[in-house]
Formats: structure tokens, sequence, C-alpha cells
């Protein structure tokens, strides 16, 4: 698991986007079990407390749960990560839309934009059937 960092940004959150994506696009099941800390911050590189703190982090979050002696796993309620999608997608097109906003685009310019992406990945989707 090779992961570039951002040096501007904390890696305990880098690493729990890694780990919600993750999660997001189902790599991580519901009550998967994550690598250990030790593991984690072997293969990241970075201090096993940076690892120990993601998964405080995410388990505030309720997003993971710690058994004592076990290690941490994916929660298993469908519903915190029924809501973890949808955060982290807000999270994105927020970026999104103040990034074509930044650079001058208006709203009508923006859904075209996004429109004619759409209707390209259709196409393309249809012609591999």
């Amino acid at each position: 698991m090779a992961l570039n960092f951002d040096h501007n940004r904390p890696i305990y959150i880098q690493l729990m986007e890694y780990f919600y994506g993750k999660i997001c696009r189902s790599e991580l099941k519901l009550g998967d079990k994550l690598p250990s800390v030790r593991e984690t911050a072997v293969n990241v590189g970075v201090n096993p407390n940076t690892v120990s703190r993601t998964y405080m982090e995410m388990e505030r979050e309720l997003v993971v749960v710690s058994k004592r002696g076990q290690g941490t796993f994916v929660t298993e309620d469908k519903a915190i990560i029924s809501h973890l999608k949808e955060s982290t997608a807000e999270k994105q097109v927020d970026a999104f839309l103040q990034t074509m906003k930044q650079n001058g685009f208006s709203e009508s310019e923006t859904l075209q934009i996004i429109k004619k992406k759409v209707e390209l990945i259709e196409m393309e989707g249809d012609n591999n059937e």
C-alpha cells in the first residue's frame, strides 16, 4: 500500500480518507478487519502513533469498531456506511464546484460540462456491452 502524502495536510486525515475510500468502494466490507496498527505503519511508512490516531478518529466517527485483543473492524451498521458514502461524495462535489467557480465557470457552464461527460460515459458504456 504505497501512499503519497500531501505534506500540507495531517497524515492521519489522509489515512482516514484512504480507508474511507476502501470502505466506500467495498474493498473493505462490513465487519472486515483492518490491518494492525503496526502493519499499516510499516506498509505506509509512518509512525504507529499516527496510525493509532487514525483508527481512534475513525472509531470516534463510528466507522470502525475496536474489539479488545482482536483488532479494529469496519462497522456492520449499513446506515453509517451509507452516510460515509454520501458525505464523501458531497465533499468531492463541493471541491469540484469551488474549483469551477474559481476558474470562472458559471453554474450553467458547469452543468453543461457535467452533462457532456455523463453522456460520454454512457456512450462508452453502451459500446462496451
